[in-house]
């Protein structure tokens, strides 16, 4: 995959519009304005989602919680573990453990690139 790397100051959202937070577990990296590069590894949380699932009595929330990245970058990485750029595919994922989309990436820092 090719692309502009996501870091930390991305903005990521869930298919619903739900808020994606990414905290790194590498402070080695970053990508200009202090920005840490993001990798398979990191932590990915979701918040604001408002996704609901229709029930019998009417609907039961199920929002998107967790990330999880199934395609990443395949030439660049930071402590031996991939990291992720725009053209990277994660799936949002409910409390159940459900998939209920992909990850959109809104904007990414334009300076650094992966393969």
């Amino acid at each position: 995959m090719a692309g502009k790397l996501l870091t930390t100051q991305s903005t990521l959202q869930c298919p619903h519009g739900g808020t994606v937070t990414a905290t790194s577990t590498s402070q080695r990296v970053t990508a200009g304005s202090g920005a840490h590069v993001l990798t398979i590894a990191d932590v990915f949380t979701i918040s604001g989602c408002p996704f609901q699932i229709p029930a019998p009595s009417g609907t039961v929330p199920s929002p998107c919680l967790t990330v999880q990245w199934v395609v990443s970058d395949l030439r660049v990485k930071v402590n031996s573990t991939p990291t992720l750029s725009e053209s990277s595919v994660g799936l949002c994922f409910s409390a159940t453990g459900i998939p209920q989309g992909a990850v959109t990436v809104a904007n990414t820092q334009q300076k650094a690139s992966s393969q």
